[in-house]
């Protein structure tokens, strides 16, 4: 079998490895992006239809080109995302090969460098970019045995309300993605109940600025860790509808029932945690704490800003929250469908390398593995809060090609002879 010599392989062309190529051919740095799908494939096949980006249109990009949407504060659809990745790797000329599997990845006995072994050939290389992200395989907590009466799903299963079976449903994790299909749910009639646990719900905007603008301008986004406690705590967040931020109280005076964090199933019964009062609370405070940050930021500055006080209006609490379900008989409700907002969790078994946790977690700083040569892009707080956007993991590849370029040099290095 032919061997293809390349400096770097990145697996991946999704935002992350998109951008690693961008930068690495900054550097002049000779490498290859393999796909096993289509570009920004995720972006198209493991979003529900009605998606749009998180963040408006002017944010949620790269520096080098703007979406095509002349409303600069628009939610991009999922769809148009994907397309201006595939346009993306068209402007800089990124050498992405599709259809590409990567099977094994592990450092050769002599060399120093790695084979990489592909449905498509072997690559010998340098560097590994891992920039297959942090969402590669759905979690399901296994509560509820493959045999109950209940349609199960997660989140990336799902597409819209008329793919469900006729009846309730049970919405478990009300971050962005379940906040949001637990609401799209609700306004195609549907009886919903909405699992909450602990989250962030910060402001859609705020006197006139988008919630990215203001975590900008007051340094958040820079955070380089989570705050003590809260390396588990959601966002609640959300571009639908045009952009509006997302109030449990609002959806629960629409006729949604919420309940606490699911802790059990039984015999056809869903227990929850006596939390749910709690958990809401938490997040009001979260969101009234940078109200109050931007009030003041804008008084520093003397910014002049319209007020807003609907922000800090609160719908009253309903019967749900004054009240809390504590549990659930799933066929006296009429639920049908379990759905599971619970997250993704990592899977690096392609790659052969001493640089994972007991949980299979890379280590690194910065992307930079423990393992020489192997890099990781797209991992949430990879640098900072922001890695997790668009923009970020752009800042991020950057960072990571550098280091590459760097190690390059010294491997160049030769020197000069003595008179």
């Amino acid at each position: 079998m032919a061997v293809e010599k390349v400096d770097t392989v990145v697996v991946g062309a999704g935002q992350a490895g998109i951008a690693a190529s961008e930068h690495l051919s900054h550097h002049g740095i000779s490498h290859v992006v393999l796909e096993r799908d289509r570009i920004a494939e995720k972006w198209r096949s493991a979003r529900w239809d009605s998606l749009v980006a998180n963040g408006p249109a002017w944010h949620d990009r790269f520096p080098g080109r703007d979406f095509d949407d002349p409303n600069f504060d628009a939610f991009i659809p999922k769809e148009a995302v994907a397309d201006y990745f595939v346009d993306y790797v068209k402007q800089i000329n990124a050498p992405v090969r599709c259809g590409v599997t990567v099977e094994h990845a592990a450092r050769m006995a002599a060399g120093g460098g790695f084979r990489v072994t592909t449905s498509d050939g072997v690559f010998e290389t340098r560097h590994i970019i891992a920039a297959t992200g942090a969402f590669q395989h759905p979690v399901i907590p296994p509560l509820v045995p493959d045999d109950a009466p209940v349609v199960q799903m997660h989140s990336n299963e799902y597409r819209n309300p008329d793919q469900l079976a006729p009846g309730a449903a049970m919405v478990i994790g009300a971050g962005s993605s379940g906040a949001q299909i637990a609401e799209e749910l609700m306004e195609a009639g549907r009886q919903v109940y909405l699992s909450v646990g602990a989250h962030d719900r910060p402001p859609r905007s705020y006197r006139g600025r988008d919630f990215v603008w203001w975590l900008g301008v007051l340094g958040k986004w820079d955070m380089q860790t989570p705050g003590p406690g809260t390396e588990h705590v959601t966002i609640a967040v959300s571009g639908a509808n045009g952009g509006r931020t997302v109030d449990f109280r609002r959806f629960a005076a629409s006729g949604m029932q919420l309940v606490g964090m699911t802790a059990k199933y039984n015999n056809g019964i869903f227990h929850f945690a006596d939390d749910l009062a709690q958990n809401i609370a938490n997040g009001d405070a979260n969101h009234l704490a940078l109200l109050d940050e931007a009030d003041a930021y804008i008084a520093r500055h003397g910014l002049d800003l319209p007020e807003d006080p609907e922000a800090r209006k609160n719908w009253p609490d309903p019967a749900c929250l004054r009240d809390p379900i504590q549990q659930l008989d799933l066929a006296e409700a009429g639920v049908t469908t379990v759905l599971w907002a619970t997250g993704y969790t990592v899977d690096y078994g392609w790659l052969d390398v001493e640089t994972f946790d007991a949980q299979g977690k890379p280590r690194h700083k910065r992307g930079v593995s423990e393992e020489p040569g192997v890099y990781f892009l797209g991992l949430p707080w990879q640098s900072r809060r922001g890695s997790s956007f668009i923009w970020g993991v752009w800042h991020d590849a950057k960072f990571v090609a550098d280091q590459i370029a760097i190690q390059q040099m010294y491997a160049t290095y030769a020197p000069s002879s003595s008179g």
